[in-house]
């Protein structure tokens, strides 16, 4: 099954309320905001990732989709295997470092066995706490799309974490992902919808408007990119493509009136319209999307 398939067989099992019809990345109960996420050796983090870096990644995810809700962290829960005391001591002390670091401490867990040579499978479930909560449904026609940080990045750094050569700057956005929370506070209470990017902005865009009912358009040109993007990959339409199909950026993405005065710095990429789907446009011309618009489980 694709995981759209997946998440459409499970909306018709019993849903909480809080669920939110599974159209959003996080669940509430009142004012806590919950959110889990998985991270798969080989398919979020390569085996010859450092283990305290594997440590920061997952607790930094969780808390990308907390910021999104404007969230402020309470505690986490972890799941974790045991195989090997070389990479779990590592992978404590990174973990540690995140929690300090991050603001989030630890609320307990589970450990499980790891059968010899399989890959590592580790969970984490962040709780936060928000009085209001924007969601990914709430974008409205007319609403301008805007990111907040730099689009690439870390799409980039898992290049040159392959063995591509580049600069550090990106490597660490790879690895160590900073989550938007002072950011998503200040957003949360002026936006119509809000989200991290995590699979490509192309993607999680199409996703928004979609879960909005409406249509979105991103002028690709605009797209922000880091001075060590450009050195990495340049700047022609291929490298714009690439990075906004990456994934693993944990911005904000976010839908909010134009003329609205931002808290925060962002980036205007694109426009909410009635309709449906998404179309990109380069320098004022409309132009094909790609044929993958990020990362999907299951394809």
């Amino acid at each position: 099954m694709t995981e759209a398939e997946f998440l459409a067989a499970l909306r018709r099992l019993p849903l909480h309320p809080g669920a939110l019809g599974l159209e959003d990345d996080t669940a509430r109960l009142g004012e806590l905001v919950i959110t889990t996420d998985t991270i798969v050796e080989g398919v979020h983090y390569l085996a010859t990732d450092p283990p305290a870096d594997v440590a920061w990644k997952l607790l930094a995810v969780n808390l990308s989709d907390l910021a999104a809700k404007g969230a402020t962290p309470e505690g986490a829960l972890l799941n974790y295997p045991l195989r090997d005391s070389a990479w779990d001591r590592p992978f404590i002390g990174g973990l540690g470092q995140a929690l300090r670091d991050l603001s989030c401490p630890l609320l307990g867990g589970d450990t499980v066995s790891l059968p010899a040579n399989a890959p590592r499978v580790i969970t984490l479930t962040a709780i936060g706490r928000a009085p209001a909560a924007p969601v990914r449904t709430g974008a409205k026609t007319g609403d301008a799309l805007y990111v907040t940080g730099t689009i690439g990045d870390a799409g980039a750094g898992l290049r040159i974490a392959q063995g591509a050569d580049g600069p550090a700057d990106p490597l660490a956005a790879y690895r160590r992902p900073h989550p938007r929370i002072a950011e998503g506070r200040a957003l949360a209470p002026l936006v119509h919808a809000m989200m991290d990017v995590s699979d490509g902005l192309l993607i999680d865009a199409a996703r928004m408007a979609a879960a909005s009912g409406i249509g979105a358009t991103i002028a690709l040109d605009t797209v922000p990119l880091s001075a060590a993007y450009r050195t990495f990959a340049g700047d022609d339409r291929a490298a714009r493509l690439a990075a906004a199909t990456a994934g693993d950026d944990y911005e904000l993405l976010f839908a909010a009136p134009a003329d609205i005065a931002l808290p925060v710095p962002a980036t205007r990429v694109g426009t909410f319209r009635a309709g449906a789907g998404l179309a990109l446009t380069d320098r004022g011309r409309a132009i094909d999307l790609p044929a993958k618009l990020g990362f999907l489980h299951g394809n």
